[in-house]
């Protein structure tokens, strides 16, 4: 259950327009907002008094857009570097969910440039909604599930049906890519068959894809050519506990899934966790 949410905001007003169409979701109507803007480190007293007066009205602006009671919403203005601060504040407020932007930067790119997105999608253990900086924000209608027989699948799974069963018109994509039975008909696969009978219960109009290839490419290629509004991925944290302050290197690498799905889909995206 989403109980308290925390929306990381650039001044760009993507997050604050994802949030709004959430919004149509009771469960996310009843959660606790912290909004966070970040002025990172200056170089002079000067330019931190500026930067904290730029950010001041960043974040005021975004408070304004979001259509929600204001006594819900808890603004939070910091400085220091963006990727730890997002970090700490979740930890913080224990944010059930994380929005944030994100360039869409892939593989050591996005380490070269310092992006804030993957550092927090490395150390997050909680679910993230990311919005490329390119993508047209809409209203949630058509929502695609990314399943597999892993545990991270159907607990995505389960977070996407609390979530679509009370959107109005919503249909569910469920696609599930390399299963064992290569010929096997969607309705008969066993992911899919249990995935719409969760679906179906609860009243939810659904399609059933099968697809086979690198998962990463077909799961972006069929967000595309439906016309998904909202891509749900499983993102199962693979590191030992006494790692779990450590950067995954195969995200790094850009050699996961999720990693893939995150920079190339044309959509946002929520990696369940």
């Amino acid at each position: 259950m989403i109980e308290r949410i925390l929306v990381a905001v650039a001044g760009r007003g993507l997050c604050e327009e994802m949030l709004n169409q959430l919004l149509e979701i009771p469960e996310i109507q009843r959660a606790e907002i912290t909004v966070l803007h970040v002025v990172p480190p200056q170089v002079s007293a000067d330019l931190v008094s500026d930067k904290l007066e730029e950010g001041g009205r960043v974040l005021a602006q975004a408070v304004k857009s979001l259509k929600v009671d204001p006594s819900k919403i808890n603004p939070r203005l910091k400085q220091g570097d963006p990727k730890t601060i997002v970090c700490d504040v979740a930890k913080e407020e224990n944010a059930d969910l994380i929005i944030m932007g994100s360039r869409g930067l892939g593989r050591l790119v996005s380490i070269l440039e310092n992006s804030v997105s993957q550092y927090v999608f490395q150390l997050a253990d909680r679910p993230m909604l990311l919005v490329k900086d390119e993508v047209y924000v809409k209203r949630l209608k058509r929502v695609m599930v990314a399943l597999d027989a892993s545990e991270s699948a159907q607990e995505s799974l389960d977070l996407t049906l609390s979530w679509v069963k009370d959107l109005k018109d919503a249909k569910l994509l469920l696609t599930h890519v390399n299963p064992p039975d290569k010929n096997v008909a969607p309705e008969n696969d066993p992911v899919l068959k249990a995935a719409n009978e969760k679906a179906k219960r609860l009243g939810l109009q659904t399609q059933s894809l099968i697809t086979s290839g690198k998962a990463g490419p077909e799961i972006c290629r069929i967000a595309e050519e439906e016309n998904v509004d909202l891509l749900v991925l499983g993102s199962p944290d693979r590191r030992p506990n006494i790692a779990k302050a450590l950067p995954d290197l195969d995200r790094l690498l850009g050699q996961s899934l999720s990693d893939y799905v995150r920079v190339y889909a044309n959509c946002p995206v929520l990696l369940a966790r």
